[in-house]
């Protein structure tokens, strides 16, 4: 698997590359704008060929894209509703501007219109966002969510059915990301149990579907519906779960993105990527009582001195 993080893109699109790079990215994950605001500054073809230098030169891909938080295209409310679609649509434009090639999304909140109706509208604006991007190569990658309030495609069922439903779905695909499906009650912490997740996901989705990997430990137990990111080996889920994941040879060439909490210089996105690669040479990582200790250089904050700012924002 290509581990990266989400990195920042304060300062321009391409200078996520300098801290991806320095946080010791094969893989990134971006906002194409600020991710709290509806409209961005257009990108421009400096922003284009600054990006692209950067990559060639960094080496790290894929870079995939999340779309912003305020898209919800299955909104009860007809102008947030009308807002998002524009949203997503200029985020798909950006994407391709950019050549980046898939963008993840949450599916929505339908609040009091229920499941049904908001599947319903989620199949339609996916199948008017491909419809109105003929020829883009850019897939739309559905994120599994934890289920927490009205948040749809928490069910590997409610993905199945957005597949079935949008028009154009060869450009669907489908984002897992490990807290959240956790906190839908998935088991993945044993090997017995990420086996039969993988094989239910499998049955209802199909796991050619996976372009993209979250990695995320869980503050919340199996099952507790709540979105909440904790570090590697740190949280519910625990090493084995993401020893499991991170050794699937299935998975071998998608990207895993850190979402985990970071600081102002990247130390944890550091430490992260460190104990997720250490799984993966299947070195066991230093343990006191079953507890993962971490490094004494992460506790003083000083793995990455001179790192710049990062965090999980435009």
């Amino acid at each position: 698997m290509r581990l990266g993080a989400h990195m920042s893109i304060a300062g321009g699109v391409a200078r996520a590359f300098d801290r991806g790079e320095r946080a010791g990215c094969e893989a990134m994950a971006i906002f194409l704008k600020n991710n709290t605001q509806w409209a961005g500054k257009p990108l421009t073809d400096d922003d284009r060929r600054a990006f692209r230098r950067r990559q060639r030169e960094t080496g790290i891909r894929p870079v995939i894209a999340h779309n912003g938080y305020l898209i919800n295209l299955c909104s009860p409310n007809e102008q947030t509703a009308r807002r998002s679609f524009e949203a997503m649509l200029d985020e798909l434009r950006r994407a391709e501007f950019l050549g980046v090639g898939d963008l993840v999304l949450h599916p929505g909140a339908p609040q009091e219109l229920g499941e049904a109706e908001g599947l319903r509208r989620v199949a339609e604006a996916l199948s008017a966002l491909i419809e109105q991007t003929p020829g883009s190569r850019v897939r739309l990658l559905l994120e599994t969510t934890a289920g927490q309030g009205s948040a749809i495609g928490w069910k590997f069922e409610h993905l199945a059915e957005l597949i079935e439903r949008t028009r154009g779905r060869r450009r669907l695909g489908v984002c897992l990301d490990t807290c959240h499906v956790f906190n839908a009650g998935y088991e993945i912490r044993s090997a017995k149990a990420y086996k039969a997740a993988m094989r239910e996901f499998d049955r209802v989705v199909g796991l050619r579907r996976i372009r993209a990997f979250h990695l995320n430990d869980s503050k919340n137990a199996l099952g507790a519906r709540r979105d909440r990111h904790e570090h590697i080996g740190r949280g519910q889920i625990g090493l084995e779960g993401f020893r499991h994941l991170v050794n699937d040879e299935r998975f071998a060439a998608l990207p895993g993105i850190l979402e985990t909490p970071k600081g102002e210089d990247l130390a944890e996105d550091i430490e992260n990527l460190r104990v997720l690669r250490s799984l993966i040479r299947r070195q066991p990582s230093r343990l006191n009582d079953g507890v993962l200790v971490w490094s004494p250089a992460f506790r003083r904050n000083a793995r990455s001195k001179g790192s710049p700012h990062c965090q999980h924002s435009a």
